[in-house]
């Protein structure tokens, strides 16, 4: 029988501290659920060995007979013996072989799991079955499986906040966001993970939010830029228009002979601070001189006299 080495499998040190390795199974967990990698053996079956490894080495009991058991077949093997169990080898088992609590899955919660099989032969041979197989569960509380979803919003609906519905494991939970949420972000619901086990808190729901691009907008932190079309007789002229924002419709003045490209701040108009109701960044106002388009012949006979009186020479 193979040694298992635990925290390799957790990827941790042998001097970790509890929460380091909390840490460390909650990350691997999480990465190898069932539910993230349906029909994935692979994933599986690390999903039951990471599930293992924390089973012993959040237990101060089974890690310090963990410990003892690894510095022993360390000096087996620096002594050139060769591995076995049941009389295959010399490596003595016996002192370990059936011996310590029972086992207890203290698996990520509401996986799936249960029983003998979930545990390797290395596991069971030092500290016993599990189930109806021969050992009670851990009596210790447990917290439940923290469970993970993603949610799509437009930047619009991200600009406002507001109710939302997701559902997960068939559960249909109504949850309301606050305006400013950014892409990736990531918010806990706690409680709404799986159960605990005996007596354990329940896990939490954690949902990822996505944010669809928009054609509209360039996002740049907390500040938005958008192109705004402007006639070219208004650019010429100056004059007012009305500009259709995420916040609202907003009246902006142009100033007469008004550049192309040129780029208009609008204060406090841009995204808002998540968590910060009364505070916002600002909206850049780029301005699009439109041409004329389909000219009629009086119009054209105008711009003639127009670029003759600016000393412009154009095609008769």
């Amino acid at each position: 029988m193979d040694y298992k080495d635990y925290y390799k499998v957790l990827g941790v040190e042998k001097s970790a501290t509890k929460d380091q390795i909390k840490k460390a199974y909650r990350k691997l967990a999480r990465q190898y659920h069932p539910d993230v990698n349906p029909n994935d053996p692979e994933a599986e079956r690390k999903f039951k060995e990471v599930n293992e490894a924390n089973e012993v080495l959040s237990d101060d009991d089974k890690r310090q007979k963990y410990d003892q058991l690894g510095a022993d077949w360390q000096r087996y093997q620096q002594g050139g013996g060769r591995g076995g169990f049941g009389g295959q080898g010399d490596f003595d088992w016996s002192q370990y072989a059936g011996q310590g609590s029972a086992g207890g899955f203290g698996g990520f919660g509401g996986g799936g799991f249960g029983g003998d099989a979930d545990f390797s032969d290395f596991f069971s041979s030092i500290f016993g079955g599990m189930g109806g197989g021969g050992g009670a569960r851990s009596s210790r509380p447990a917290a439940g499986q923290d469970y993970q979803a993603e949610m799509e919003l437009t930047l619009e609906e991200a600009f406002h906040g507001g109710p939302r519905t997701v559902n997960v494991n068939g559960k249909s939970l109504r949850l309301t966001i606050k305006p400013g949420v950014e892409d990736g972000q990531t918010i806990r619901l706690r409680d709404q993970g799986g159960p605990g086990r005996n007596g354990g808190p329940n896990g939490s729901l954690l949902i990822t939010f996505r944010l669809r691009p928009d054609a509209r907008y360039v996002r740049t932190g907390h500040d938005l830029t958008m192109d705004v079309p402007v006639s070219l007789y208004k650019a010429l002229l100056g004059g007012e228009q009305v500009v259709e924002t995420l916040g609202g419709p907003v009246k902006i003045k142009i100033k007469p002979e008004t550049a192309n490209n040129t780029r208009l701040r609008l204060r406090g108009k841009g995204f808002p601070v998540y968590g910060h109701t009364d505070r916002h960044g600002d909206l850049y106002l780029r301005l699009q001189v439109e041409l004329p388009q389909h000219l009629s012949d009086q119009e054209k006979d105008l711009v003639r006299q127009l670029a003759q009186l600016r000393g412009e020479t154009v095609s008769a």
